[in-house]
């Protein structure tokens, strides 16, 4: 490891990434020292904060944690290990309750109960929800505040990571810049403990509905340190994204399936029933593919809120509602023109059940992590749950470090709104990234092939050689891709999310995780 001036020091654990599974970890592990890495404000650009369903847990009467284990692991197509589904659903109301005591204003009936909702491949309502559609956003207002309180938090507020720090071996904190300067020397945070809390992928997609700046920098990050990545080819597509053409793409929540929405085509037939049984609460997978062959085919796919919601969906879907009405659609009169987008990574640094990476010092847990609960195809609102679950385990496993109840402000790094707004801009709109997305949609997208994914390895790999500056942030973005490209290529058959039209069906011999390390996916490349 190479040491310099410019070194900061944690004062024990270094948390990167101010999501809900950061955030909450950052209060479980108080009153221990903790920093907390943010390149934006506090609640701008995670992707917690956009989850519209809720959180699952089996907290309404004649549910039970062993129902939402067994739908999660119907959900995930035969790889979700069956110990982590039943650990985590078991601990799902101890966690609701922490967020509930934090501050989370829940639905509630008169009598203080929880008002719960349903979702796709949920056996019961058990979706724990805020204002219909406002869960995320509610979540983490409450948390924010809530380590706003704590003393032991200390928020760096404008730095982004650009790689992971070893040391004989072990993690001992990051490398970052501040967010818009690209010619400053790069700072070293020094940590007992790091936490890689960074998100997902999505943005790696031409069409998305993650915030622009989730785009696989956590698992670019770990991989290039060496980390076994776990389950990359395993990228949820959400079936009913807006189609406005926005960048991202604004979200129509699947709860307004389980309100009985229904989905049709520009012809005005109604498709899904004859393609699954549960019709439009199918697997998210079969639904995001069902709307992509009819996109495919010519015509366009809406969603129908207006004979089970009609003017109701102005109040309980208001987040649904805005976006409609900032696009000129109108869901109580009209139809919602949606279409599949990139929504949530099921892979990720693998992790064990503490959240431990296989790296020593690195704990990674959200979106970035592959705990083995989300298998091939993700339970919804099963990601909220599994962040504040993982969390919480973290914070345990990492103990040992001395109690302090306040720390000094990092000098000299403070949020510059024009600055980091404009560096998001640059690289939203860099030909190198542009392109790299387009590579993904085309080729990696809801359904692949053998010829399209070697295609894509070439593609990616000579835009990682001639991309005008090859900095960090973009070669965590092209391994990421690689990761999952190349995963998505040596899986020759059809599971969850990753579907390919060459090995259209299930394979016996494929009913496990894949492991791969960057070196692994770097040789598969080189010989597409």
């Amino acid at each position: 490891m190479t040491t310099f001036d410019n070194t900061l020091n944690a004062d024990g654990a270094l948390i990167v990434g101010a999501g809900l599974a950061g955030l909450f970890t950052a209060l479980k592990l108080a009153p221990r020292p903790v920093t907390v890495l943010s390149p934006k404000p506090l609640g701008v650009g995670a992707s917690s904060a956009w989850a519209q369903g809720g959180v699952a847990a089996a907290i309404g009467q004649g549910d039970s944690p062993q129902a939402h284990a067994q739908d999660t692991e119907m959900a995930g197509a035969g790889i979700v290990d069956h110990g982590t589904a039943e650990g985590v659903t078991a601990e799902a109301v101890a966690r609701i309750e922490d967020l509930a005591r934090w501050g989370t204003p829940f639905d509630r009936d008169d009598f203080g109960n929880f008002e719960l909702g349903r979702e796709a491949a949920h056996s019961a309502n058990r979706i724990v929800k805020v204002e219909g559609d406002r869960a995320g956003w509610a979540i983490m207002q409450a948390i924010i505040a809530q380590v706003r309180r704590t003393p032991s938090i200390r928020v760096v507020e404008g730095i982004t990571a650009l790689s992971l720090a070893r040391d004989n071996g072990r993690i001992v904190g990051i490398y970052g810049r501040k967010l818009g300067d690209r010619y400053s020397e790069p700072i070293f945070i020094r940590a007992r403990a790091t936490i890689l809390a960074a998100g997902g992928l999505g943005g790696l997609y031409a069409v998305t509905t993650n915030p622009p700046g989730v785009r696989g920098h956590a698992m670019g990050m770990a991989a290039r340190a060496g980390a076994i990545i776990a389950d990359p080819e395993f990228v949820q597509f959400h079936p009913t994204a807006i189609a406005t053409g926005a960048d991202p793409a604004p979200l129509a929540t699947e709860a307004l399936r389980g309100e009985g929405a229904i989905l049709v085509n520009d012809l005005g037939e109604r498709f899904m029933p004859a393609i699954h049984p549960d019709a439009e609460l199918a697997p998210r997978d079969i639904v995001a593919r069902a709307n992509f062959r009819q996109i495919q085919s010519g015509r366009r796919v809406f969603l129908d809120t207006r004979q089970v919601l009609g003017a109701d969906i102005l109040t309980r879907f208001p987040t649904v509602s805005k976006y409609c009405r900032d696009a000129g659609i109108d869901p109580v009169n009209g139809m919602i023109p949606v279409t599949p987008a990139a929504h949530f990574h099921m892979g990720g640094v693998k992790v064990d059940e503490r959240g431990r990476s296989s790296l020593p010092g690195l704990w990674v847990c959200g979106e970035a992590s592959c705990t083995g609960l989300h298998g091939a195809n993700r339970l919804a609102s099963n990601s909220l749950l599994e962040a504040v679950v993982f969390g919480a385990r973290i914070a345990e496993d990492i103990g040992g470090l001395e109690p302090q109840r306040e720390l000094t402000p990092f000098k000299g790094i403070e949020w510059n709104e024009a600055e980091g707004n404009r560096a998001e801009e640059v690289l939203r709109n860099t030909v190198a990234v542009q392109d790299l997305r387009r590579v993904m949609t085309d080729l990696v997208g809801v359904e692949r092939d053998a010829a399209g994914l070697r295609s894509a390895l070439r593609q990616i790999a000579h835009l990682e050689a001639t991309a005008e500056q090859v900095t960090s942030a973009y070669l965590n973005m092209t391994t990421s891709a690689t990761l999952v490209a190349a995963a998505a290529l040596k899986r020759t058959e059809s599971r969850g999310g990753h579907y390919r039209t060459d090995f259209p069906e299930p394979s016996d011999a494929w009913e496990h995780h894949t492991e791969m390390t960057l070196g692994e996916a770097l040789a598969i490349r080189a010989e597409a």
